[in-house]
């Protein structure tokens, strides 16, 4: 795979700073010291510019290349997840409850590296925009760069992003054109009923078989309401209630998740389960609040961003390493924000078999983090190219 070559000279720095980052993790908006390393880096790079507090803890750098030419925006995401980490590690977390289960240390790495290449050898026109992002995991850190006004800002004309793949073979890059990453919603179901004596139900109005029948109900969502080549999914996680085995207890909670990619299946779902809700709390004499939260909308691809990027990963790790059609996935990101403010393109790298990401074994492969930052580089060089 060309990695190219000034990258893979200080791939070992890289390797130290992905390490630094995996000892350190943060959660959420609170990436105050992430932000703090990855502003010295680049600093010793040479960026131009270096702005801080966006979206909270966001960093924006600005590296000038040669000549007038529009601003492209790289982004990685900084941000942690609140775990325990089980690799064993010389390196692992230092922070109980937290660690960089998803590989977002390695995603900050890749835009590091290829920002110390690219303000090395400026051989582009323009500018660059290098995005580093908080709270992707929980909270819309990219929404919260957006509204504190990033793009306007600094110009920036398009925009690109990248996550690691366990499971995809090293250094293989997947892409596909339009919805590529699902919308998420959660929703909360409050059932309030009349507790009682279990001996004496007839006193009760029991908010167990409420909840349950609501449960079953919103199965029939994605059977009988949602046209069935149109993706959806819809799942009840958590259903608590009651306290002793004679007790009718007085409320019920259930909650879960909604992934979609379709505004009017989005909105049909919000509709479906507000009816439903309602006609079960008639129908069992109980109170019934749906609390229902419009998350991260889907990510979608810019067509034309996307065969360019697709060209740029052909150059980069081979035709036969990527795939411009690899279908969409119904995980969440909300990388979607900045997509609906720019067009540009969201791509996966593979990193091997490895254990998956969120999961307390998972560590990011060291050996993609060159070609991430190759991509990364060669896209703003190919994307704005120097008129001599």
């Amino acid at each position: 795979m060309p990695v190219l070559n000034r990258i893979a000279d200080f791939s070992d720095d890289m390797i130290q700073w992905r390490r630094h980052l995996h000892r350190h993790p943060e959660l959420g908006f609170e990436c105050y010291g992430t932000a703090a390393f990855v502003a010295e880096r680049l600093r010793d790079f040479g960026v131009d510019e270096i702005h801080g507090g966006i979206g909270q803890s966001g960093i924006v750098g600005i590296i000038e290349g040669q000549g007038p030419g529009p601003t492209i925006g790289l982004r990685a995401d900084m941000d942690a997840l609140p775990m325990d980490e089980a690799t064993g590690l010389d390196y692992a977390s230092t922070v109980p409850g937290r660690m960089h289960a998803c590989g977002h240390d390695g995603h900050t790495t890749m835009l590091l590296g290829a920002a110390r290449y690219l303000a090395e050898t400026r051989n582009f026109a323009g500018r660059v925009a290098l995005i580093f992002q908080p709270a992707e995991e929980n909270g819309g850190g990219g929404q919260a760069m957006v509204q504190d006004g990033m793009m306007d800002r600094f110009g920036i004309t398009r925009v690109f992003a990248m996550h690691n793949s366990p499971g995809l073979p090293v250094g293989m890059m997947n892409t596909t054109s339009g919805p590529i990453m699902a919308a998420v919603d959660t929703f909360e179901i409050h059932v309030q009923g009349r507790g009682g004596h279990g001996a004496m139900p007839h006193l009760t109005a029991d908010p167990i078989v409420a909840a349950v029948a609501v449960v079953n109900a919103i199965q029939t969502i994605s059977s009988r309401n949602h046209y069935a080549l149109e993706d959806l999914a819809l799942s009840v996680t958590q259903i608590h209630t009651g306290s002793a085995d004679n007790i009718v207890p007085d409320t019920a909670y259930v909650c879960g998740t909604v992934r979609t990619f379709a505004p009017h299946v989005r909105d049909m779902v919000r509709r479906r389960m507000t009816q439903i809700c309602d006609g079960q709390a008639a129908a069992y004499d109980v109170a019934i609040r749906l609390d229902y939260v419009e998350g991260y909308p889907a990510t979608v691809n810019d067509p034309d961003q996307t065969a360019f990027a697709v060209q740029v990963a052909q150059e980069i790790v081979g035709p036969d390493n990527v795939s411009g059609e690899a279908g969409r996935e119904m995980g969440a990101e909300d990388f979607s924000y900045m997509l609906n403010e720019r067009p540009g393109c969201y791509l996966f790298i593979g990193q091997g078999e490895t254990a998956s990401v969120h999961h307390p074994a998972y560590d990011f492969n060291d050996a993609i983090s060159p070609i991430g930052a190759s991509f990364f580089a060669r896209l703003v060089e190919r994307a704005q190219p120097v008129v001599r």
